[in-house]
């Protein structure tokens, strides 16, 4: 403006015109300032929400199953996160494919830290990719989590990958719930199937697995390593070969430890070509292979029928799981329309759940500041239920035990069955902890050995060296090269074969070494079985199978027999103590009589040499029946019915114990004492085949040179007749078989000492050994094992039941007849107390008395009462009677 206008307006109207004019140029900048404010405003909110972006990493496997799950859930989770208004930040996912190689993964790392500056890494299938990754990651400080863990956790991990935290549990319990599956159908041996990779990842699994075998009694028969898929130009054929290493083993259980995608199906393919997927055979696969059972189509399921599997167990009836799996199966059905099922897997849950970890970790992080420390820490005290579960970590990886599921393939598809709980065992349901003993559906006849065929025979050790031939014999047949087999041993194995209910091809094989050296070859699988009078015994039983023993065993001690005809024969019917109270209740019996007779009959008075001579003539004429003394008391007729009665009782006892013992030739062995044996330093003979000579060296302290080997029951006989032996040492059956036949030379001298018994021998682990034992069983209970016994073992026509050792008759006891003796003492001691009171009773009404006599005359006095009854009262009365 000019100052002229000016000058003009004010001329006009100068004080009003000039005040609204700067007012509205007031306005104007007023306007303009708010304006730039904003601006200045807005742009520094849109750098604070940049600053709010938090960049995450994924390294995972894009072309398998388990990767596409894993980056389906990372994307519906952060979907999810980032579409909810009410948080603070925003997720950035940055994820790479490593294709499970550990460089590589190293590789994309780096590129992740540097270029993208991720704040977190996720993902990683495997340990060998998740301890390279650690490395990266704790070196610059930034948070690993990794879905795998190592079999077993190394020692010093959380200093040696600081900042390495495991959203997975060690295998050791995965193990021993794969080990609990094989100890409860008893399988003794598994063969361990594993693809071989340049890590060799599977080097702690397969240190866990034999110790988890051992603790329920199985072992490892056999390892086929498969080679590394990508290294073979032709799988069908590799793995082909490979297999028929398998057609040799006799045990058919295989447990397939690791196994990629691809050659899981050409492994599964083969082995069904080859027949060894079928109704003998079980196969058990761990949960790698398991979470493939999505994936495969219906002809790589159909070739695993029947297969075991593992999965961990998660909850699928959660609100979160529910919300989780409605957005997962829509995403990944859009995504990948090839596949058939849009089930997710455990790692797909906890590739969810991680994303909630990290984001409640930044949420904690407001107020306390941001760090790769803090951020860690935070990471570390996770604590809430994820799709997963539990979410929770203990030095560095999940503290809870997994639940696991057990899998079978059935036809198409697969089914889940039992649950297995850590510590617990199997139950019907995951929430159930005290099912102890519980088997549930897992519990089915599921095989798992090789049964013999016509082409491959049960290959039978038979041993051709016995001494005893009733047990079993191997002569030559007629042809060439042909043996024949017969014995009682051979007769039993017949006789199995017609009970078992299937056919059984087998093939004898004569054995000409010892028994131990005979269940050896079973044990290294040179025979199948061992059928004869195989020992079983603790160190045998350790490596080998034995059916139910069909014969007591034990180590019996074999003597010559002396007789033991006697002059003095006649007092043995009765024991010494039977003799001492007989005499003693005959010599009470005479007394009583003579008690109750001597006052009344005249036969029992006179000279005290006649009443006594009297008495016993009575007495022991009883013992006959020809006392001719007249009774005159009643009370004395009582005692001797009585005692007639024991009488007759004692002599008919007398003459039949002393009958058989004058008609059973008694013998008794010459030597009764092993101590007498060892002291005398005399020789004795054993089975030198046999462990009987080990036993009687070790157990029995014998020295060894006085120890002699027979290798035939003949020469027994001859060896004791020249007395260059004192005892022979023989198991308890074949101290039978040799009594049988020389019953009245020798005999056996106690004690004998018991092993487990005779039985056949298969392999650890044969479903045959127990067919076998509830054959041998069965033949027990309805006794045709000892019809068979005495087929085999019949006593020869000279030993008879008119032989019999000399312990076999005893001699009779007081235990036998105190109730005879006490009714006869008491029937005599009453008469005595009746006569006694009834004589005192007229003695004291005819008594005259005299004040001045002593107690002592008048205890003669009644004592002569006793004796000589009224004529002591006669007497007396006249010696005072008055003088008239």
């Amino acid at each position: 403006m000019d100052d002229s206008f000016c000058y003009h307006v004010k001329a006009q109207n100068p004080r009003p015109r000039c005040i609204f004019f700067a007012s509205r140029v007031l306005k104007l900048w007023l306007f303009f300032f708010v304006f730039i404010c904003l601006l200045v405003l807005s742009n520094g909110e849109e750098t604070t929400n940049a600053n709010k972006l938090i960049k995450i990493g994924a390294i995972i496997d894009i072309n398998s199953r388990t990767g596409r799950e894993e980056k389906t859930a990372l994307d519906v989770a952060a979907q999810s996160f980032n579409n909810n208004d009410s948080n603070n930040h925003k997720l950035s996912l940055h994820i790479q494919d490593s294709g499970r190689n550990p460089l590589l993964a190293a590789t994309v790392a780096r590129k992740l830290i540097k270029e993208q500056e991720v704040e977190v890494i996720i993902g990683l299938e495997t340990w060998e990719e998740a301890v390279v990754v650690g490395d990266i990651g704790s070196r610059a400080q930034v948070p690993v989590l990794s879905f795998a863990a190592p079999a077993i956790t190394p020692p010093l991990a959380a200093t040696r990958w600081p900042f390495l935290v495991r959203m997975a549990n060690e295998d050791s319990k995965r193990m021993k719930c794969i080990a609990a599956i094989i100890g409860l159908f008893n399988w003794k041996r598994v063969i361990v199937i594993y693809e071989d990779d340049v890590f060799g990842s599977e080097s702690g699994k397969l240190a866990l697995l034999p110790e988890a075998l051992q603790d329920v009694g199985s072992e490892v028969e056999f390892r086929l390593v498969l080679p590394p898929f990508s290294s073979v130009t032709n799988p069908n054929v590799a793995v082909h070969e490979l297999l028929k290493k398998l057609q040799k083993k006799q045990s058919r259980v295989f447990f397939v430890l690791h196994s990629s995608f691809s050659m899981t199906i050409h492994l599964f393919e083969e082995a069904k070509k080859s027949g060894l997927v079928g109704k003998d055979s079980v196969w058990i696969v761990t949960e790698t292979i398991s979470s493939y059972l999505d994936s495969f189509n219906s002809s790589v399921i159909s070739s695993m029928e029947g297969t075991l599997g593992i999965k961990t167990y998660y909850s699928e009836e959660t609100s979160l799981y529910k919300k989780f799996y409605t957005n997962f199966r829509t995403t990944f059905r859009n995504k990948y329309h090839e596949e058939d099922n849009s089930q997710p897997g455990i790692n797909a849950l906890r590739a969810y759940d991680s994303i909630g970890i990290i984001t409640q970790a930044m949420e904690k992080l407001k107020s306390d500041g941001k760090s790769p420390k803090k951020l860690l820490k935070k990471i570390l005290s996770s604590n809430f239920t994820g799709a997963s579960g539990e979410v929770c970590f203990e030095e560095g990886q999940l503290s809870y035990d997994p639940i696991l599921r057990i899998v079978n393939v059935v036809g198409k598809r697969y089914k889940e069955l039992d649950f297995w709980l850590p510590g617990i065992g199997f139950s019907r349901n995951p929430g159930v902890k005290n099912e102890t003993g519980y088997v549930g559906e897992i519990s089915q006849d599921l095989g798992g050995w090789a049964m013999p065929t016509d082409e491959k025979p049960l290959i039978i050790g038979v041993p051709a060296r016995t001494s005893f031939e009733k047990f079993v014999k191997v002569v030559d047949g007629k042809l060439p090269g042909v043996k024949n087999y017969d014995g009682f041993c051979i007769k039993l194995f017949y006789e199995v074969l017609k009970v078992l209910g299937y056919h059984l091809p087998y093939h004898f094989d004569p054995h000409n070494g010892t028994y131990d050296e005979l269940v050896n070859k079973v044990y290294n699988k040179t025979y199948d079985a061992a059928v004869g009078d195989i020992t079983i015994l603790a160190d045998r039983a350790d490596h080998v199978e034995f059916t139910q023993s069909y014969a007591e065993s034990g180590l019996s001690m074999i003597v010559p027999a002396k007789s033991e005809d006697s002059a003095w024969i006649f007092v043995k019917p009765f024991t010494i103590e039977m003799w001492l109270v007989t005499a003693a209740i005959l010599i009470y019996t005479m007394f009583i009589v003579w008690v109750l007779e001597h006052q009344s009959n005249p036969e029992f008075r006179g000279p005290w040499n006649h009443q006594i001579g009297t008495a016993i003539w009575f007495a022991f004429s009883s013992l006959f029946f020809a006392h001719r003394e007249k009774v005159y008391s009643n009370l004395t007729r009582m005692v001797v019915v009585v005692w007639l009665f024991v009488v007759l009782v004692l002599n008919s006892s007398y003459t039949a114990s002393l009958t058989s013992m004058l008609t059973v030739k008694r013998l008794g062995p010459n030597v009764t004492d092993i101590e007498l044996l060892k002291r005398a330093n005399l020789k004795i003979r054993c089975d030198g085949d046999s462990f009987v000579r080990t036993y009687l060296e070790k157990v029995l302290n014998f020295k060894s040179y006085n120890i002699e080997n027979v290798s035939s029951e003949y020469k027994y006989e001859g060896e004791f007749k020249s007395h260059r032996i004192a005892a022979a040492f023989l198991e308890l059956p074949y101290g039978k078989v040799f009594l049988s036949h020389y019953c009245k030379q020798f005999t056996t001298s106690t004690p004998t000492y018991r092993f487990g018994g005779l039985g056949f021998v298969f392999q650890k682990g044969s479903p045959i050994a127990k067919d076998f034992s509830r054959a041998i069983l069965q033949f027990s209970e309805n006794g045709f094992l000892l019809s068979l016994e005495k087929e085999w073992f019949s006593p020869s026509l000279e030993c008879s039941a008119d032989v019999t050792d000399s312990s076999t008759t005893d001699s009779l006891s007081i235990r036998s007849f105190w109730g005879l003796y006490l009714i006869s003492g008491a029937t005599s001691t009453l008469c005595f107390l009746f006569f006694s009171m009834r004589l005192l009773k007229k003695y004291y009404r005819h008594r005259v008395d005299n004040v001045d006599e002593s107690v002592w005359i008048k205890a003669i006095r009644v004592a002569k009462y006793f004796y000589l009854g009224d004529v002591v009262l006669v007497l007396r009365e006249a010696s005072v009677a008055p003088d008239l």
